[in-house]
């Protein structure tokens, strides 16, 4: 992608990635709860390998800039935590190594959901993170709200919008979910879950198709009717009392969320206990089911680490050990990206918040069906800040969703060329 996308990992690689024996210590950044407790197992069983673990804030909270700083400054950790999303930006700095030669990592490929290794990789081959936890969305459902009212709960997004005029006409109060501004991200997970791929890289420059990609458009014209038919709230942000009122008292009866959205309903929503259940998303497909994938993490080597090999053996540990994701989710409530992770015994119970329902057999079957061709594109800050933006203005009369996805290209397109990327499209 020219020289400022240069892609990173060349000397790794050349230099065929061996360990260096003897004692190594590692330094790695991560913010998910209770993580410093396995490092700590691990270090227990791997004394020449040593890993000092910072526990810092979320990457978008000052962290991935302060890696950034690190990087320049030549003080960044061996090891830190990428989300899928960032990836393509970490690239674009020339911050990651390429660990494809380091033993063990390209033929650990196979132990991950499928997507999840085309986020970390590149067509040559290039591997630049291990996927850590992954997002595969389902529906969560208010299943008596929908029995009250004698509405049966949709397998397709006609039947959410038909389920959404039954219900309020039942209960004007009821608002079927909330769709807002918050949630940029989010609305990029229905785009990638509508098999859009709005975003093309290569060597020459990015390709941006937002705006013309024709499943970004059938979403956009899908949630702009339930938006100007009232069906949803646009007041209410994501992730606050508001939201988690409106799921208590009823009056907002779904959320579709990330397999981690489990425990933000149990959480928050405690009033209802036991009046959940867990379904597909609603698919745009009734004969071929898919899902999106919102939010999840990757372990990255950092450029400059000086023990590459060592760091990547602890990174692949850390997402494929059973103990490891057993603590992980336990501790941190992580979904994890491996495969055999999805079958451990704690996510194989019922889960009496939700009746007892095994709900995270609807996450498994779910996380099969996230389309492994999507990519972010290479500087997702511009992308979901003119998002957001143009959703904002959208809910505020000041626009459509066809508008705000206008921003959001714009957007991305002003900072890729202050960088000096080509951009088409």
């Amino acid at each position: 992608m020219g020289a400022a996308c240069s892609t990173s990992g060349t000397t790794v690689a050349a230099s065929g990635c061996k360990l260096a024996g003897g004692k190594v210590e590692l330094t790695f950044w991560n913010w998910v709860p209770g993580m410093d407790k396995v490092v700590d197992k691990w270090n227990a069983g791997h004394p020449d390998i040593h890993v000092t673990i910072k526990m810092v804030p979320g990457g978008q909270k000052g962290t991935y800039q302060n890696m950034s700083n690190g990087l320049k400054a030549g003080t960044a950790p061996d090891l830190g935590q990428v989300e899928y999303d960032t990836i393509s930006s970490f690239r674009l700095q020339n911050g990651l190594e390429d660990i494809s030669a380091c033993p063990g990592v390209s033929a650990s490929k196979s132990k991950f959901v499928d997507w999840t290794w085309s986020q970390v990789s590149d067509t040559s081959g290039k591997v630049f993170a291990i996927p850590q936890d992954t997002g595969p969305m389902a529906m969560f459902v208010r299943k008596d709200v929908f029995d009250k009212h004698g509405v049966a709960i949709p397998k397709t997004w006609e039947e959410y919008y038909q389920a959404a005029k039954a219900l309020q006409a039942k209960d004007p109060k009821i608002k079927i979910t909330n769709f807002t501004q918050s949630d940029s991200s989010w609305t990029m997970a229905m785009f990638w879950q509508a098999g859009a791929t709005p975003f093309a890289q290569s060597d020459s420059g990015v390709k941006l198709s937002l705006t013309t990609d024709p499943k970004v458009k059938q979403v956009t014209s899908y949630w702009q009717k339930l938006v100007d038919e009232k069906l949803v709230s646009t007041n209410i942000q994501s992730f606050t009392p508001e939201q988690f009122k409106g799921w208590d008292d009823g009056t907002m009866p779904t959320w579709i969320s990330g397999a981690w959205g489990f425990g933000t309903v149990r959480d928050n929503a405690k009033d209802s206990a036991g009046k959940w259940t867990v379904v597909p998303m609603p698919s745009w497909d009734a004969a071929k089911p898919t899902a999106g994938n919102w939010g999840g993490s990757t372990t990255a080597v950092l450029k400059g680490a000086k023990h590459p090999a060592e760091a990547a053996q602890f990174a692949l540990w850390l997402n494929t050990d059973p103990e490891a994701l057993a603590m992980e989710n336990e501790l941190g409530g992580l979904y994890p990206a491996a495969k055999d992770g999805l079958s451990m015994p704690a996510l194989s119970k019922g889960v009496d918040y939700y009746g007892g329902q095994k709900i995270f057999d609807v996450f498994k079957d779910a996380s099969a069906t996230v389309d492994p061709h999507f990519t972010f594109g290479p500087n997702m800050t511009d992308t979901y800040k003119g998002l957001s933006d143009g959703l904002s203005d959208a809910l505020n009369g000041k626009g459509t969703l066809d508008d705000a996805v206008r921003k959001a290209q714009d957007a991305t397109a002003d900072g890729l060329k202050q960088l000096g990327i080509t951009v088409t499209g």
